[in-house]
């Protein structure tokens, strides 16, 4: 199975870099998964919500570019619907007896995602209730879709 997380600027914290290099080792046991950054929009001064449309709209084009039309497109939204760990586990498991062998994590920028990503988008997941960076989220996802295949496999996790 192929895993890409798509996301909206760099990861620029080196202990949450650490992090993501230690799982994303971690899942090559499992599945092929890449990293792919999306150079974020300038933003100048207070943007006008015609501004911030055009933002989104224009890193959605660019995170539409990254993603072959077979994917299965999982955005992540605060509007998304909440999943436990085994939910995300039978999930990926579901979606791998259905012959879907390529997912799209797609992490929007500071203004969120496009209506377009929106629109394509397979399913729309929250991670939490709660308000994190955009840099933090990749980790808690990365580290959640190791504990996924963790669970498919029958294997302990307790870390």
């Amino acid at each position: 199975m192929e895993i890409k997380i798509i996301s909206v600027g760099k990861t620029k914290e080196n202990y949450i870099q650490s992090g993501l290099d230690d799982y994303l080792e971690r899942l090559q046991h499992y599945c092929d998964i890449k990293m792919i950054e999306i150079e974020p929009e300038k933003i100048r001064g207070k943007p006008t919500g015609a501004q911030i449309e055009q933002i989104k709209k224009n890193e959605g084009k660019r995170i539409l570019d990254k993603i072959p039309e077979q994917d299965y497109i999982i955005a992540l939204s605060v509007q998304g619907k909440p999943m436990t760990s085994e939910g995300l586990a039978k999930s990926i498991k579901n979606l791998r007896i259905q012959g879907r062998r390529e997912i799209s994590f797609v992490i929007g920028g500071s203004q969120g995602l496009s209506r377009e990503i929106m629109e394509k988008s397979d399913y729309t997941l929250s991670l939490s209730h709660m308000t994190f960076t955009h840099q933090m989220i990749r980790l808690i996802l990365v580290e959640q879709i190791y504990r996924a295949f963790k669970i498919i496999n029958g294997e302990p996790y307790h870390k």
